[in-house]
């Protein structure tokens, strides 16, 4: 008969291209995710993979196979994540979103001590209502409000889009400019300064010359790293610019390891929001988290 656990690990080997990057990623042995494929290619009467020299390279046939099963697999993933329950302990298990940058400066440090399971995801602020509003997440950290009638959001801080730089860097310039409202002069001086990014804050620097300048920003950041954390390091001690929002810079700016260098003309202002169901299983376990993540950001 056909197993599942067949499709499973034949998935794991289309994406990784590797049987033992596959065995690992799923848990199990390699031989036993070669038996699996050996099996399912038995079962369908088709060689699904060309061997190569560590890699497996997919058949026609297994890419008809992957694209025909890679949704309802996925569907029974997150049927599982969404009814796991630990074997040893019944303990629930909470889904939250968030972004990744908003997770790193809250919630993290404090996983280990919860009396719960928790499941982690990131992702657009779009999916994560969607995955709220279905089921497969209990709580998400937005700035977004829908009208879904079984949602219901509780404000809980704000945070402004700011420009920050380098503890050493000298903004005597800028503050001048700034002080005599010389909008094209501060534009002018900054697109010749160092800039720092990640992808997704790329957009919000485009987002801050738009509201201060009435333009697009006509330049690109010197440096692209992998996230906040990245931006702020590599501003110690340093100089630079960078676009962020003042909650994710606040430890650093109380602590004067990067400075705040211009507020912008514009109040770039966003309401961050607390987003459940209002019927939920889990209203102690939420308002427990709620209260970890506000004492944070309150930190």
């Amino acid at each position: 008969m056909l197993n599942l656990e067949w499709f499973r690990t034949f998935k794991a080997i289309y994406e990784t291209g590797n049987l033992t990057a596959a065995a690992q990623e799923i848990f199990i042995s390699q031989p036993g995710a070669s038996l699996h494929l050996s099996s399912l290619e038995t079962y369908t009467g088709y060689r699904l993979f060309e061997r190569e020299t560590r890699k497996m390279v997919p058949t026609e046939r297994a890419v008809i196979l992957y694209n025909t099963i890679i949704d309802p697999i996925n569907s029974l993933v997150r049927a599982e994540q969404l009814f796991y329950r630990n074997s040893t302990e019944d303990k629930p298990t909470i889904g939250v979103g968030m972004g990744f940058e908003t997770f790193g400066h809250t919630l993290e440090q404090h996983i280990s001590k919860l009396p719960f399971d928790l499941i982690l995801k990131f992702g657009e602020p779009d999916l994560l209502l969607h995955d709220l509003h279905t089921g497969t997440l209990d709580l998400i950290v937005t700035e977004h409000k829908s009208r879904l009638p079984d949602v219901e959001y509780t404000a809980f801080t704000k945070e402004r889009m700011v420009l920050i730089c380098g503890s050493d860097t000298d903004t005597a310039v800028l503050h001048s400019l700034v002080q005599e409202d010389k909008t094209a002069d501060i534009r002018n001086w900054l697109k010749q300064q160092t800039w720092f990014a990640t992808v997704p804050e790329m957009e919000q620097i485009h987002l801050f010359w738009r509201a201060n300048f009435d333009c697009q920003a006509d330049f690109k950041p010197n440096y692209i790293v992998p996230n906040s954390e990245s931006i702020l390091r590599c501003l110690r001690g340093s100089g630079g610019f960078a676009v962020m929002s003042d909650l994710l810079c606040k430890r650093e700016l109380d602590n004067h390891t990067v400075q705040l260098a211009w507020k912008g003309r514009a109040n770039m202002e966003n309401t961050l929001h607390f987003a459940k169901r209002k019927k939920t299983l889990y209203a102690r376990e939420i308002r427990q988290l709620e209260k970890i993540l506000m004492d944070t950001w309150l930190q």
